[in-house]
């Protein structure tokens, strides 16, 4: 498809949150196209590594129009099976999708309403502008990482694809969020020496209460609010920078389970403190490892426990008690390590990513670069928002999040939409 020189509203991204808001506005009749700066559609998905499962099962890519119909609802697509996902998504919902069309600048017109999008393919005007690029943009590398020894291979596990493509050797993940964790696993199961340093992340266990923790997730956000049970919004966290921690920490693999930062120890991956400063070749630690642990763990239970125990009540819902068990082992504390005794060749950092709207010329981000929108409506009229990161809640930025945010977005742009059953959670 070519690029139009005018249009009524440009939808910038393809992945899932971008083709749902194009699906909207093909039912309430507005004329429009979906920008992607990529070659092939499947969205950031596409960028994972090659062992990647999702967190969330399978029954979370039932998007708005095109619902999961597999017959392994409750286990977790591999990479190429949720690229394949998205791809079969933007047929369904016949979206008019522009391909390798890079916004490179987002500007209000010099005089009027409406936009000028400058991409590598031209120039176009549209009145209306949704900016659908996910929550995950610049990958975040800690400025310690300039210290490492230059024999050691470090890459962002963004660049990271397979086991095989490190040197021999242990391997350093810097990070315990669901990425670090699964990365060390998966490492671990290679054959490989694994050190984690661990990070701030929570966890959660993969089931609750006899449902998989997403099920309850989603019935939090999406049948929540009518209870007076819902997720917390992000002027409910306890400061604005937890917008920016890593998720909380689960698995997909090996059919979905727990991690539990305790039992990985005592499976022989060694636990890190957090790195305060490199010398050479050592590694110092900063100290306090066994309360971080402590806090990783009493993350659930301050954060999200509540909520679902509230909503279970006032939902009448009849389920057994939570029968999960953590391990209890305590493993030794480091001051230091030496990288090149202990034999670690390569170091993957899980530091998560950074949000970049720096393309966009108007006043749409606060001092941490995040959007201010309402509901998706961002300050700036005409110009919306879906999946960012912390749109509505947590779950903005995920599978989840077209159910979550995609039709008050559409609402806040004047469309007229046919009513739907929500998500079946």
């Amino acid at each position: 498809m070519d690029l139009p020189v005018r249009i009524d509203t440009a939808v910038i991204g393809a992945g899932q949150s971008g083709l749902a808001m194009s699906r909207l506005l093909t039912l309430g009749g507005r004329d429009h196209v979906v920008l992607d700066r990529r070659s092939t559609l499947g969205g950031g998905w596409q960028d994972r590594w090659d062992a990647f499962r999702l967190v969330s099962p399978n029954w979370t890519t039932s998007f708005p129009g095109q619902p999961y119909e597999g017959d392994e609802p409750d286990a977790f697509m591999s990479r190429d099976s949720i690229v394949a996902t998205v791809r079969r998504y933007a047929e369904t919902v016949q979206a008019p999708v522009v391909t390798e069309a890079e916004v490179s600048r987002l500007a209000p017109r010099p005089a009027g309403a409406g936009f000028v999008l400058e991409t590598n393919r031209g120039r176009l005007e549209a009145e209306r502008v949704v900016v659908a690029i996910g929550g995950f943009h610049r990958p975040n590398v800690p400025a310690i990482a300039a210290a490492l020894p230059t024999r050691i291979t470090a890459v962002h596990s963004s660049d990271y694809r397979r086991e095989s493509d490190l040197p021999p050797g242990g391997v350093l993940v810097v990070g315990s969020a669901q990425t670090g964790c699964q990365l060390a696993e998966e490492l671990q199961d290679a054959g490989r020496e694994v050190y984690l340093s661990v990070g701030t992340a929570g966890r959660m266990p993969r089931r609750y209460r006899g449902r998989d923790i997403f099920r309850w997730l989603g019935a939090l956000a999406i049948r929540g609010p009518a209870l007076g049970a819902s997720l917390p919004s992000a002027d409910q966290l306890p400061s604005p920078q937890a917008r920016l921690n890593g998720n909380p920490s689960l698995s997909g693999h090996k059919g979905g389970h727990d991690t539990d930062l305790r039992a990985m120890a005592a499976s022989g991956i060694t636990l890190l403190g957090r790195i305060d400063r490199v010398e050479g070749e050592t590694l110092r630690l900063a100290p306090g490892l066994s309360a971080t642990l402590e806090r990783i763990a009493a993350f659930f239970g301050e954060r999200f426990k509540p909520l679902m125990d509230r909503f279970i009540e006032v939902a009448g819902l009849d389920v057994p008690p939570d029968e999960n068990a953590w391990s209890t082992y305590a493993p030794p504390e480091l001051e230091a390590l030496d990288l090149r005794r202990a034999g670690i060749s390569s170091v993957i950092w899980t530091s998560g990513f950074r949000p970049d709207y720096s393309w966009i010329r108007a006043p749409v981000t606060d001092e941490m670069g995040l959007v201010q929108a309402v509901r998706g409506a961002s300050v700036v009229p005409g110009l919306f928002f879906a999946g960012a990161l912390w749109q509505t809640n947590q779950l903005s930025a995920t599978l989840l999040g077209p159910h979550v945010d995609g039709r008050h977005v559409a609402q806040g742009m004047g469309l007229i939409l046919p009513d739907e059953e929500p998500l079946a959670v």
